[in-house]
């Protein structure tokens, strides 16, 4: 049967799908809409399929923040280019994602992808773009007596939402404040908050290299330890947060400016942890 340009329409409004795969999928259906639909998923999952095995490295990281300042997340959305990643379906799709996650907290990305409009619409946007899309990894947050300050930088390539502590009152000024320790976050790339915090094992390592590299600097055996606990420290002003020189003023420390905005408000909040996703984070 003649397919009309109305019923192509239409299926594209209902499907988002390009012209000519509405028009092969309603031909193949003799014009059932229905069936059309169920030809254009089933295309999506064999794209699935098919893309399996592909490397999906680009994509988008999104946040959102609660009004009051006391609930967030964090979402890490995967595609295959980059060309994709800044279409407007990608798009929709991935705040789509970042709002219902936001809203229901699933408990993990497993479970989270067994929800059905979830499923569907994934299913449905691959069939579209021709791409591998995954779920990568999202973390919710929660804390009446904290305070969660996000920051994403331009391309949304990368995110970070930080997480302040003991605050009573989520004022514009500390907002302003945690959003420069986030964008530290974002450039300096701390490995903590704080150095009790850096693992045993990344310590040991680290010393190990710093007296090796000592020794044969022909360095006496005697003082090899302070040497390395010297080093040491530095490595600590270097990857920890709080002990970083702030970007924006490297005479003070990060964790200088929180004393002051203490000192100067009379409160005690602190650095509680951050997040920092990127799309060429190998851990994820």
């Amino acid at each position: 049967m003649a397919i009309t340009a109305s019923q192509v329409n239409e299926l594209r409004k209902k499907t988002g799908a390009g012209m000519m795969d509405c028009k092969k999928a309603l031909t193949e259906a003799n014009g059932d809409m229905e069936k059309a639909i169920e030809l254009l998923r089933k295309k999506g999952a064999s794209v699935a399929a098919k893309r399996a095995e592909k490397s999906a490295t680009e994509g988008l990281v999104l946040i959102k923040v609660s009004n009051d300042k006391r609930s967030a997340t964090i979402v890490e959305i995967n595609c295959e280019t980059d060309f994709v990643a800044k279409g407007n379906d990608f798009i929709s799709f991935a705040n789509s994602v970042l709002e219902k996650i936001f809203s229901d907290r699933p408990e993990n990305t497993e479970a989270f992808l067994k929800d059905t409009y979830i499923k569907n619409s994934l299913t449905d946007l691959m069939g579209k773009v021709g791409e591998k899309i995954e779920v990568s990894r999202f973390i919710n947050e929660n804390d009446n007596n904290g305070m969660f300050i996000d920051y994403i930088h331009m391309g949304s390539k990368l995110g970070v939402l930080l997480k302040l502590g003991n605050v009573k009152d989520t004022t514009d000024e500390l907002n302003s404040l945690g959003r420069d320790i986030a964008m530290q976050v974002a450039a300096m790339k701390p490995i903590c908050v704080r150095r009790d915090e850096v693992p045993k094992s990344v310590i040991d390592k680290e010393i190990e290299i710093y007296k090796e590299i000592a020794k044969k600097e022909g360095k006496p055996e005697q003082i090899l330890e302070k040497i390395s606990q010297g080093k040491l420290n530095k490595y600590y002003q270097e990857n920890c947060l709080i002990e970083q020189s702030f970007i924006k003023d490297n005479t003070k420390s990060v964790g200088k400016l929180i004393e002051e905005y203490n000192s100067k408000n009379k409160s005690e909040v602190n650095i509680m942890h951050f997040h920092r996703l990127h799309l060429s984070d190998e851990n994820k």
